[in-house]
């Protein structure tokens, strides 16, 4: 899935996924192979949710949604540069 420099950051990454579930399904596989402690996902609503699911699945994790508003470019109402909340992150 992805080619590994010897300290383990990811230098390139090519994949294509046939929907959002197949590629959380394959970052869950990646992802359970790490020690975690109290693990929590949090996915942008809406094409992050599908993700997520897959995610919390696999590694039996509390999912919550990230509610928050697209800051696009002006004249590009497509094109995002950021997104912002009026809320504090949950603690779990």
């Amino acid at each position: 899935m992805s080619k590994r420099s010897t300290e383990g950051y990811i230098t390139k990454l090519t994949v294509t996924f046939a929907n959002r579930k197949a590629a959380g399904r394959a970052l869950a596989r990646e992802l359970s192979s790490r020690d975690w402690t109290d693990l929590a996902v949090l996915a942008l609503p809406r094409g992050g949710v599908p993700v997520a699911c897959e995610i919390t699945c696999e590694l039996s994790a509390p999912l919550d949604l990230a509610i928050v508003r697209k800051l696009g470019e002006p004249g590009h109402e497509e094109y995002t540069i950021g997104q912002f909340s009026m809320v504090t992150i949950p603690k779990w």
